[in-house]
């Protein structure tokens, strides 16, 4: 039998569908990211060098953490622009021959402007009555979006009316909603709903984003590595803040960076009620309930891998290389998605990185390392049933991260014809996907009875 590692078989393997977004991307942000944290890093022997009086630390503050997205997000659009064009793509809704005057487009634009304008008006409002906001390392988002609210209102003004001289429909989602706003009678009430969708996604999770970005950050500044080298534990550990530092940077910059020119815009946020309920259940404050000390805690009386290595250099080192790979694995996964990741959010279609292997490589990466870095199957009470409580609840956790795979991709599914080819695609040639796809049709199809065929999983709309 020819195996799919024969040459020949190889041959016959078709390709992927092309992947919308290239891999220089990501890998240009996290080159400058790399940059800026050296510089940070540094920054001391450079004030020396370049003659500064007085005594200098590394940059390892919140306002440093924060400069470090535009060392990220500045060389991804460039790359972005330059190397891959993506401003002439048919999909950022722009033609650059129209060249609209501004008197063609200014009535278009004052309603696109008193749409944003509202928007930012509730999505503050929201900010000031949610008390979460107000607390730990909330207060320093809500400090920079403070900063950052004038210059936003002030630039969005020239920045609407350039899009509007070159967008093909220039009657946008956020056009619907500001002929709401002023009463006009030819809004669409499904353009407006999609116009919150992709606004409450880019409120709550950009908030979310910010605040945990100075921690990691000065971690990774202040660290020094040589001091821990021969620690299996504390380097292993350090090399897993670093790549979730990857994580949130590319992140977040994906969040807030959604431009039409950079083809990074929201094309259209979840509109499936399950997903955001799945979704959210893994973000402050609902997660809060259920995880940590909450109804799903999978972690009574453990003690992580660490304590129940103790004394095995060898397994030690092995299981930290095991924890570094799957959290490179989950980081990689954001890198791949360049200036446009983010949750609950359509925004073109991932074929490459870890996406040629399984169609969700961070959800994959990241439970399993839930699993090897907790261990909820050992407790430091010899309870068998703290160990089936803690085994059943992560599970639990595990079960909602497919479901929130499952609603992501019928949300893709109704979006793009190209996903239905990715999907197809993943099912038969996937490395994970394929076997695990083979072996739940085999099960479904003994479920459904000879003959018969499993009806497909139906997912309603959020209204």
């Amino acid at each position: 039998m020819t195996s799919l590692f024969h040459p020949a078989a190889a041959q016959k393997r078709p390709a992927p569908p092309k992947s919308d977004v290239s891999s220089g991307v990501g890998l240009a942000g996290l080159l400058g990211l790399f940059v800026w944290i050296l510089f940070c890093r540094t920054f001391p022997q450079l004030a020396e060098w370049v003659g500064l009086e007085g005594e200098y630390g590394v940059l390892s503050g919140p306002n440093a953490a924060l400069t470090a997205m535009l060392f990220t997000a500045g060389p991804m659009a460039i790359w972005s622009i330059l190397v891959d064009r993506v401003h002439l793509h048919p999909s950022t809704g722009l033609d650059w021959s129209l060249k609209r005057s501004v008197n063609d487009v200014a009535a278009f634009s004052a309603v696109k402007i008193v749409g944003l304008w509202v928007t930012w008006a509730i999505i503050a409002g929201l900010y000031c009555i949610c008390r979460w906001y107000w607390d730990d390392n909330y207060l320093f988002a809500m400090n920079v979006m403070g900063v950052a609210i004038l210059p936003l209102v002030v630039s969005s003004v020239p920045y609407v009316i350039w899009i509007d001289r070159y967008m093909v429909e220039p009657k946008d989602a956020t056009w619907h909603f500001g002929a709401m706003v002023l009463g006009r009678g030819e809004w669409d009430m499904e353009a407006v709903k999609k116009h919150w969708r992709a606004w409450i996604i880019k409120g709550f999770f950009s908030a979310f984003m910010i605040s945990i970005i100075p921690p990691g950050f000065a971690v990774i500044v202040e660290s020094d590595p040589a001091a821990i080298l021969s620690n299996p534990v504390e380097i292993g550990m350090l090399l897993v803040t670093l790549l979730f530092l990857i994580d949130v940077q590319i992140g977040t910059v994906g969040y807030l960076f959604t431009l039409r020119p950079l083809d990074a815009h929201i094309r259209s946020g979840n509109p499936f009620l399950a997903g955001w309920l799945a979704a959210l259940l893994c973000y402050p404050p609902f997660a809060w309930g259920f995880f940590g000390n909450g109804v799903l805690s999978y972690e009574v009386n453990t003690a992580h891998w660490d304590f129940w290595l103790q004394g095995n250099e060898v397994a030690l080192w092995a299981w930290a290389a095991l924890l570094v790979f799957l959290t490179g694995i989950y980081a990689w996964a954001t890198v791949a998605f360049g200036i446009r990741f983010s949750n609950l959010t359509y925004r073109g279609v991932l074929t490459n990185g870890p996406y040629r292997f399984t169609r969700h490589p961070a959800y994959v990466s990241k439970n399993l390392f839930w699993w090897c870095s907790v261990m909820p199957f050992l407790v430091t009470s010899g309870s068998p049933v703290d160990m089936i409580r803690n085994c059943f609840f992560l599970a639990v956790v595990n079960a909602i991260y497919y479901w929130r795979a499952r609603t992501e991709e019928a949300h893709l599914l109704a979006e793009d014809p190209k996903y239905r080819e990715y999907y197809d695609w993943m099912e038969e040639y996937g490395l994970i996907t394929a076997p695990l796809a083979k072996v739940k049709r085999r099960l479904m199809g003994r479920i459904a009875g000879p003959g018969k065929s499993p009806e497909p999983a139906v997912v309603e709309p959020a209204e």
